[in-house]
């Protein structure tokens, strides 16, 4: 990437991020069922990306100059992964949290890099168990269960 991309992209980010901390102390600090509100992920949100901003922007300062390689865009990967975001936003009720986020990460993992069925079957269930698990059980929050047929 180029040094000016880089740091355009590292303010816009940074105040995305800013926005989200803000806006996300506007939202009510609890919900009925659950003892983790629904402030706490935008905000969680919010300050990962402040900080990997500021971490862009100090990494754009020590830049030598270098010959910049023409990488071809990659759009039909960014349209598949995009897709299945839409559909899975779509399909997170009816199917639920579990099932719906391990098929999104089974597109997008084979989207970005093909093959190794395995080790991304592995992650994808993993992740989508983990958090469930992690979210619901532990923290106490509450999320799409299984679809009741």
């Amino acid at each position: 990437m180029s040094k000016t991309f880089d740091r355009i992209a590292g303010i816009v980010f940074l105040l995305i991020g800013l926005l989200f901390v803000i806006e996300s102390r506007s939202i009510s600090q609890s919900a009925y069922g659950s003892s983790v509100g629904p402030n706490i992920f935008p905000m969680a949100l919010g300050i990962i990306l402040l900080l990997l901003s500021i971490k862009l922007l100090f990494e754009t300062m020590k830049y030598e100059h270098v010959e910049a390689s023409k990488e071809p865009l990659q759009y039909m990967k960014f349209v598949i992964i995009f897709i299945s975001a839409v559909v899975y936003a779509a399909v997170l009720e009816p199917l639920g949290y579990v099932i719906s986020t391990f098929i999104f990460l089974l597109v997008a993992f084979q989207t970005m890099e093909r093959g190794k069925w395995i080790s991304t079957i592995l992650i994808a269930s993993f992740f989508s168990i983990g958090v469930y698990y992690f979210f619901a059980e532990f923290l106490g929050g509450s999320l799409p269960g299984f679809p009741e047929f």
